[in-house]
């Protein structure tokens, strides 16, 4: 191709857009940085204030907090007073990147960029050779998922996630048998089992130190009708034993999600309900291209979900497996009743209410 084939305005365009793509990079990474030293939240509470100030009050290196700053600065996170040299973090930014705004906080989801960073070179590797990334890989990820579960999931569940299954909370309330597939660090179970004692609370995780945090967090809570275990999912050989059976983003990360939903269909009971949370999106690409988050969500999947699944030697169906591959995999598990919702205000995932008859 020569230069007078190319159309020059739509080159030119794209580079602004790498230019912008570079830039916004870096500054997942700062975010990142920021979320995590409480940059964020120190600065919300603090007046325009000087680097060394803010280094103070955050208990941070001086130094490190001016470089920072000036990646927020100039990314226009931060807004700078170059004749006082002070910085401020705005009310309308602080709104979106601490921890006292709870599910508002877009700063969590930062930390997926350089988690998944440290991984690039096995990932790579796939790429020449296939197979997948061992969960053992991911340094931190248990504890960023805990994170963004405990901010879109756990905070939700009361208020919204319940109520759409009609007749739930007065069924736990009088007590019902519980069992979260996938369960992570216990986050969302914990909080179940301490609000409805009456009912009785199972998590199965393949993950030894997820179920260690959760057994803890369960004991330091003085929670008696609730026990974590470390269980392969596609392991499961109960039969009619819930009367609720949850999963909260985990069946898609699964080596063989089809078995997996079937030992879940073969343990409901017949008058139970499955609740399917997974990621908004259609199977194929074409659907999703006015996702407003797809590229993330395709870069988390092909680095950590699809990979750790085909590193198990698995279907690796990745994040965005979609709704019609979702359907098809419950209807082939057994289910001949699937109603999908959305919550007004999680995008992110659909919600699958899923039922044996």
């Amino acid at each position: 191709m020569t230069a007078q084939t190319l159309d020059t305005p739509k080159a030119e365009a794209f580079v602004d857009r790498m230019l912008n793509i570079l830039n916004s990079g870096a500054l997942a990474l700062m975010t990142s940085i920021g979320h995590r030293t409480e940059l964020f939240d120190t600065m919300a509470e603090l007046p325009p204030s000087s680097s060394q100030q803010i280094a103070n009050a955050a208990g941070l290196n001086e130094r490190y907090v001016r470089e920072w700053l000036g990646a927020m600065v100039t990314g226009r996170v931060v807004e700078y007073d170059a004749i006082a040299k002070t910085y401020t973090l705005p009310a309308e930014h602080a709104a979106l990147l601490t921890r006292v705004v709870a599910s508002d906080n877009i700063a969590v989801f930062a930390q997926y960029i350089p988690l998944l960073g440290s991984v690039e070179e096995q990932i790579i590797d796939c790429f020449y050779k296939g197979g997948g990334v061992p969960y053992s890989e991911y340094k931190r990820f248990h504890a960023v998922m805990a994170e963004d579960s405990g901010q879109s999931t756990v905070s939700a569940l009361f208020d919204h996630v319940l109520p759409l299954i009609p007749g739930l909370t007065e069924s736990l309330q009088q007590g019902i048998a519980v069992l979260d597939v996938g369960c992570g660090s216990g986050r969302a179970l914990n909080k179940l089992a301490a609000a409805f004692p009456n009912s009785r609370f199972t998590g199965y995780d393949f993950s030894e130190e997820a179920v260690a945090h959760a057994t803890a967090d369960a004991q330091l809570r003085k929670l008696g009708n609730i026990e974590f275990q470390v269980k392969d999912a596609a392991m499961i050989e109960e039969r009619d034993r819930y009367d609720l059976i949850t999963t909260f983003d985990a069946v898609h990360d699964q080596a063989k999600p089809d078995v997996v939903l079937r030992n879940i269909h073969n343990a409901l009971r017949s008058d139970g309900v499955y609740l399917m949370q997974d990621i908004h999106a259609t199977t194929d690409v074409g659907g999703n291209l006015d996702h407003p988050i797809a590229p993330l969500l395709y870069t988390v999947s092909c680095m950590h979900c699809m990979s750790v699944s085909l590193a198990y030697g698995g279907m690796g169906l990745g994040a965005m497996w979609g709704k019609e591959k979702a359907l098809e995999l419950l209807a082939n598990a057994g289910f001949k009743q699937v109603e999908i919702k959305q919550l007004a205000h999680d995008f992110q995932n659909d919600y699958y209410i899923v039922r044996k008859h």
